[in-house]
């Protein structure tokens, strides 16, 4: 708090002060009709808005001011704002009520803040999704027309969204930490309730005890994209069909390996449209140099080399649906690890487009991912196999950003866990691959896409990984680093 108030730019908000120079100062402003009481112990400069506006857009500053160390709990900890009846619900050393302004504030005695309970602003909490989701498992009884908790169906539908977005093993996480809070606190009752409801979601036959109709839908079946799946039966079609060169490796030695994973990486993200020059490429993955003003960028293609070159990471494979979600959200986090924002490793929640191309919904992800990698048993040729797996990541976009280098990434395992070369797609090449992506996903012409990556791959093939200087001048008189409008691929 400022020892003299500049009347002319007051803070909306004016705390009361234990300081006897401060609160005269308040006083005067009060008397001058500079400030006017607001809730006990807090002013406001704001003398034309109503109290109950001023009140809702700095609730939060409020209730720490007035609640320190309170806990936003039940059911406002999963809305995050003010219940239908304008009632906020906190856990505190005190069950009481509070009538502010346009705003109730339900205090209830409960255990303090744990330590997986995030701040909201400054002393005041929030409950972690494992303590919320227990905290509206409880019995409660309605007061003034609402109760303190959530229907269960939207507990059912906020554990479908971690289903969704991070898969079992968030899940399962989740269910851990629930525990652990249940132990710690008593809440035994309420964990098992939500142990029955994780259980049934995660069967393969719905239960009595779920109620959400997503919930039961998800039980009887993930909800997936039925136009992509015609597209990918259309494609497997198309590549049954296609004369496949068979290409082995000339990457068994780890120089030669790393070599290929350098400009593998330099391509990708070259496609993605992060560019470096070589050299800056070489500072970044060589020395570990992070260049000025693009650090993100400089994770971007530090995180691909990091799969590309590791033989090991590279030559797994997933066995069932399950672990191809798995893997896929494995090596996304490792690549896309320099950018939290984008969240490493979790499918999107919202939807994402490329230009007039729609991908898949957030709800249809998993569901349309598993569907696809099902019909990859219709194919046994490794290079088939690998660009079908590029296009059913591609084609489904499941996160929020880097799922072009990631569905590429997915390609080049499946050739490397083949003993196949790697498939690189080369900037004078980028035009010509985004292109028949395009014509496939928007006319169903797989034919050009199948012949686009089939030369692609031939032109990888012939590159001889020997030494750096060598496969960085046999890639200059190929033409690879130049634009499409400037010249051709040459081999």
């Amino acid at each position: 708090m400022r020892k003299n108030f500049n009347t002319a730019n007051l803070p909306e908000i004016v705390f009361s002060s234990s300081e006897p120079a401060i609160s005269q100062q308040i006083s005067k402003l009060v008397k001058k009709g500079k400030l006017r009481k607001l809730i006990p112990r807090v002013y406001t400069s704001n003398l034309s808005d109503p109290e109950e506006e001023i009140i809702r857009r700095n609730s939060w500053m409020l209730l720490a001011h007035q609640f320190p160390e309170a806990v936003v709990s039940h059911r406002s900890a999963i809305e995050f704002k003010p219940s239908p009846n304008a009632t906020l619900y906190l856990t505190g050393k005190n069950r009481r009520v509070y009538q502010w302004p346009g705003l109730t504030i339900r205090m209830t005695g409960g255990p303090n803040r744990l330590e997986d309970d995030q701040p909201i602003y400054e002393s005041l909490y929030v409950s972690s999704l494992e303590r919320a989701c227990l905290e509206n498992l409880m019995p409660s009884r309605v007061v003034d027309g609402e109760k303190r908790t959530l229907d269960q169906i939207v507990i059912e539908e906020r554990l479908l969204m971690i289903l969704n977005t991070r898969g079992e093993t968030g899940l399962n996480q989740l269910r851990d930490r629930a525990k652990e809070i249940a132990d710690q606190l008593g809440w035994e009752p309420s964990f098992k309730k939500l142990n029955q409801i994780i259980s049934s979601i995660l069967s393969t036959k719905p239960s009595d005890i779920l109620r959400s109709p997503m919930a039961v839908a998800k039980a009887l079946g993930e909800p997936y994209d039925p136009y992509r799946l015609e597209l990918f039966q259309h494609l497997i079609g198309e590549l049954r069909n296609h004369p496949f060169v068979d290409r082995q490796q000339k990457t068994d030695r780890q120089k030669a390996f790393s070599l290929i994973a350098f400009f593998e990486s330099f391509f990708s993200n070259y496609i993605e449209g992060t560019t470096f020059l070589i050299e800056e490429a070489k500072d970044i993955i060589y020395e570990g140099k992070i260049i000025l003003n693009r650090t993100g960028d400089s994770h971007d293609i530090l995180g691909t080399y990091q799969i590309c070159q590791d033989r090991f990471e590279m030559q797994k494979k997933a066995q069932n649906p399950e672990a191809f979600l798995e893997l896929l959200r494995d090596r996304h986090r490792i690549v896309m690890k320099g950018r939290p924002d984008k969240n490493p490793g979790i499918f999107k929640q919202q939807a994402n487009r490329a230009g007039s191309t729609h991908f898949v919904t957030p709800g249809q992800v998993t569901g349309t991912l598993k569907q696809g990698y099902k019909m990859l048993d219709a194919l046994t040729h490794p290079l088939a196999r690998a660009i079908f797996i590029m296009f059913l990541v591609s084609e489904v976009h499941p996160f929020d950003d880097g799922n072009g280098r990631i569905a590429r990434i997915m390609m080049n395992a499946e050739l490397v866990h083949a003993h196949r070369s790697k498939l690189i797609i080369p900037t004078v090449y980028r035009d010509d691959y985004l292109l028949n992506l395009k014509k496939l996903t928007k006319k169903q012409d797989a034919a050009g896409y199948i012949q686009m990556m089939d030369r692609a791959h031939a032109f990888s093939h012939w590159l001889e990984p020997t030494d750096f200087d060598a496969l960085h001048g046999q890639l200059i008189r190929s033409n690879a680093f130049k634009e499409s409008e400037e010249a051709v691929l040459v081999f």
